[in-house]
């Protein structure tokens, strides 16, 4: 008995992990994920060009300039004028991303998880939500009108987003939104109230799917969007990607330091296609 008081006494009152090395533990069977984040689905796109549509290292994609031409009243016996479309361009270059993931053979060897294959996915991710961060920054970033807003995006911002498209003949198809934005939108009794809305979706979801005709996209602020800003576009107009090399993963080993890993990378460039299908949305 006193020798077990003993080893009670110096358990408690040992520094560092002298106790818990006798305690038995378990390691959990799985490694608990990151969640995943809200991202911009692709089909947002007005046009994918993929590998096969650049036969080389860019692409030119040309535009009509909308309203350049013009049908004139003619005298009899007069001229008819002369007048042609007008037209723009501009060029796509694809840049590369990509990591470099190495792991030890001891890793591979002994670790009770499939270390490399869980790393591949998750650079994957990694990928699109880089993805994200450029159709935003390189795209959305770029419209021709911005609404500001105040403490909080109200109903007048948004239908002056809408009529910033509306002016220039496009059609607000997608309302993409980050975290602040939806939370001023759960705050508008318009689009929560029954009797206002026709629906509880609000109350009941926490998420309005649809508003004005357009569809609702939260987008994470841990994917390059802004918690505060909301952008209005026409999907058929608002931005185009070229990817000249899908996510790739290529494998290699590396004998002198007894290690194998692979190489995940992507060549991709995102860019507005006419700036004025975006309207962008700003609060504080």
């Amino acid at each position: 008995m006193a020798e077990t008081n003993m080893i009670k006494e110096y358990l408690q009152t040992g520094i560092a992990t002298e106790g818990s090395l006798l305690i038995p533990k378990k390691i959990y069977d799985n490694i608990i994920m990151a969640v995943d984040k809200a991202l911009i689905p692709r089909s947002e796109a007005a046009l994918y060009l993929g590998p096969a549509d650049i036969p080389g290292s860019s692409i030119d994609i040309d535009l009509e300039t909308p309203d350049s031409m013009a049908v004139r009243l003619v005298g009899e016996g007069a001229e008819f004028p002369i007048d042609v479309e007008e037209y723009t361009s501009f060029n796509l270059k694809p840049a590369k991303y990509g990591v470099q993931l190495r792991i030890t053979k001891e890793m591979t060897e002994d670790s009770k998880f499939n270390l490399l294959a869980m790393n591949i996915a998750r650079a994957g991710k990694e990928i699109a939500e880089n993805e994200n961060s450029l159709v935003i920054s390189n795209a959305l970033d770029n419209a021709t009108n911005t609404v500001s807003g105040g403490a909080a995006v109200n109903i007048a911002n948004i239908t002056r987003a809408i009529q910033y498209l509306e002016d220039n003949d496009y059609q607000a198809t997608t309302f993409f939104v980050g975290n602040e934005v939806l939370n001023d939108l759960r705050n508008i009794d318009t689009f929560v109230e029954a009797n206002k809305v026709g629906n509880t979706d609000m109350l009941a979801k926490g998420f309005l799917g649809t508003i004005y005709g357009m569809n609702v996209i939260r987008v994470s602020t841990n994917a390059g969007m802004t918690a505060t800003s909301a952008y209005v576009t026409d999907k058929s107009q608002a931005y185009v990607i070229a990817e000249k090399r899908p996510v790739t993963v290529e494998g290699f080993k590396l004998n002198v330091f007894d290690m194998e890993g692979v190489v995940v990378s992507q060549r991709i460039v995102v860019r507005q296609l006419r700036a004025q299908a975006i309207a962008k949305i700003t609060s504080s």
